[in-house]
């Protein structure tokens, strides 16, 4: 007698072996692509699970390897959703904590800015006399000076 497969034989354990692929290289990513493997893995696990109640309800239609493939990807697909599931938190813990200290450090350069426009520190400075002046004088001397000591290294050799 010829036995069926299950509905979801290959498809939940592709689905959970992506997910598991994908959770793992998301971890280097700081968690922001934890949320494609994390929606497959639960895609994978709902589809596991609806095969494996319509085993249960007629064990006789369907191959029994096909009931160990749905449940292997069953485990891999829940093994998917913790590690993504826990990928993303840690991603949005760092991002809460992070993301305090930038909000911290802006609200007290605000701060600080509103200090300096308060005193009117801008508009005491002078810019008009801010200019680099160059003595000729000096130059020339500096320019003696040196020619002098070329001339004396010179002589000597």
């Amino acid at each position: 007698m010829f036995r069926s497969k299950l509905p979801a034989d290959p498809t939940s354990l592709v689905l959970g072996i992506i997910a598991i692929v994908l959770g793992i290289a998301g971890c280097c990513c700081y968690g922001i692509s934890a949320i494609i493997p994390l929606g497959l893995s639960i895609a994978g696990l709902v589809m596991a699970n609806k095969s494996l109640r319509v085993y249960r309800e007629n064990p006789e239609v369907y191959d029994r390897s096909s009931y160990t493939n749905v449940n292997t990807a069953r485990v891999i697909n829940i093994i998917a959703v913790v590690l993504n599931s826990l990928t993303f938190l840690v991603f949005i813990v760092v991002f809460a904590i992070y993301g305090t200290f930038i909000s911290t450090a802006v609200l007290e350069g605000i701060r600080q800015d509103q200090l300096n426009d308060d005193y009117e520190y801008y508009e005491d400075y002078e810019w008009e006399t801010d200019s680099l002046k160059v003595d000729e004088d000096v130059y020339e001397i500096e320019k003696e000076i040196d020619s002098i000591n070329i001339d004396s290294i010179l002589n000597k050799n």
